[in-house]
């Protein structure tokens, strides 16, 4: 009995349809795109993270202003948590005007510039998610199209030849399930990808709100000198 014959990624590619061909093309320059994607966000929310725990534990830690604003401020500017502080640092310390505001009231006016940086930081954060979630609705469909059209020139070639044998239909079949092979290992990195950042920005979001209002309580008790 004869063994199987090696399958090999190119020679399935070099053997396809034209069409199947820019199918494959086009699934793995989406791939090529969405690792990279995947990979800006791994370091990017780990470097937030990072800087939501150093917040954190200053936030534990301070009991007035100076000591949340610290030195390493400027430093930590850079990364989400540092951003939101920096605001909020800002906004203690800008002036008023002459114009009487109470505790809550500045309180308020903190809490609000913190949480306007937030959402800049958070859709820096989300920036490019969009596409993994159509890569991976979209990849499997793309695939099947180039998968659907290989078959049917298998179809044609059996008319053509006028033969049933499996060796006539073979080599386009096989050309075709690549398609769909090709659509499914875009798909699903992205898929996984997309709903793993989607719930670390989520958790990230939750713990600034709680450490903004801890933040805007210590800022807005006395004016913070700037440095």
């Amino acid at each position: 009995m004869n063994s199987p014959a090696p399958l090999s990624v190119v020679a399935l590619f070099v053997d396809a349809d034209i069409v199947v061909k820019v199918v494959l093309l086009l699934l793995l320059a989406g791939s090529v795109w969405s690792w990279a994607i995947i990979i800006e966000k791994i370091v990017r929310l780990r470097a937030a993270a990072q800087s939501m725990r150093a917040l954190s534990e200053r936030t534990a830690e301070a009991r007035t202003p100076q000591e949340l604003a610290g030195n390493g401020l400027r430093a930590a500017g850079g990364e989400p948590a540092g951003a939101v502080l920096a605001a909020g640092v800002e906004e203690c310390i800008a002036p008023t005007d002459g114009v009487p505001e109470s505790l809550a009231e500045r309180r308020d006016r903190i809490d609000r510039a913190m949480r306007l940086v937030l959402g800049t930081q958070l859709r820096r954060l989300e920036h490019r998610l969009p596409f993994l979630a159509t890569l991976g609705s979209a990849a499997p469909f793309v695939g099947l199209f180039g998968t659907v059209w290989g078959i049917m020139r298998s179809f044609n070639a059996i008319a053509a030849a006028n033969n049933t044998s499996l060796a006539v239909v073979a080599p386009g079949i096989a050309d075709a399930l690549f398609a769909t092979a090709m659509g499914l290992a875009a798909a699903i990195p992205a898929v996984v990808a997309y709903n793993k950042f989607t719930v670390d920005i989520g958790r990230f979001a939750g713990a600034m709100q709680g450490l903004i209002g801890r933040s805007s309580g210590i800022l807005s008790r006395s004016a913070v000198e700037g440095e």
